[in-house]
């Protein structure tokens, strides 16, 4: 599977969740500091969408010092879900009710512990299919609020 996994700052839980992640085989693209490129959270949250709604990655990871600058900026771009987990559980949730594609974590309050409990979560959920009416809505609402194509920059 392959990953975009951006963050504004590099820190030693940026370089345990790569190196993690790196460990379980995935093959990484990284943005933002974490590739040496001086950007800020809501570019870095930009790239890593872009990644992922286009196809270049399956899924994105994403980190900004609360996670909620990097969620809402991720969801923003048409086909992305993102979501902010501070827990296993709310991770195990939003892959399998929600199909998010994108997992946000707070830089300031994710111990290294609580991160592999999330990668755990994140990467064992399967999708619920009870909540595809629901999901088919979320689709709908991409749809209806996205810009034409010559609009975008």
């Amino acid at each position: 599977m392959r990953l975009a996994v951006g963050s504004d700052e590099r820190t030693p839980l940026t370089d345990y969740v790569v190196e993690e992640l790196q460990r379980r085989g995935f093959e990484l693209r990284l943005v933002g500091p974490l590739a040496g490129q001086d950007l800020q959270w809501a570019d870095v949250a930009r790239r890593v969408a872009e990644m992922v709604a286009r196809g270049e990655a399956d899924e994105g990871i994403l980190f900004c010092w609360t996670g909620t600058g990097v969620s809402i900026a991720a969801n923003k771009v048409p086909g992305i879900r993102a979501a902010l987990c501070h827990d296993a559980e709310t991770a195990r949730g939003a892959r399998a009710w929600n199909q998010a594609n994108v997992l946000c974590l707070s830089l300031r309050s994710t111990s290294q512990a609580v991160a592999r409990e999330i990668l755990d979560a994140w990467f064992s959920a399967e999708p619920d299919p009870s909540e595809a009416e629901n999901i088919a809505k979320v689709e709908e609402l991409d749809r209806l609020y996205r810009q034409p194509a010559e609009a975008a920059p």
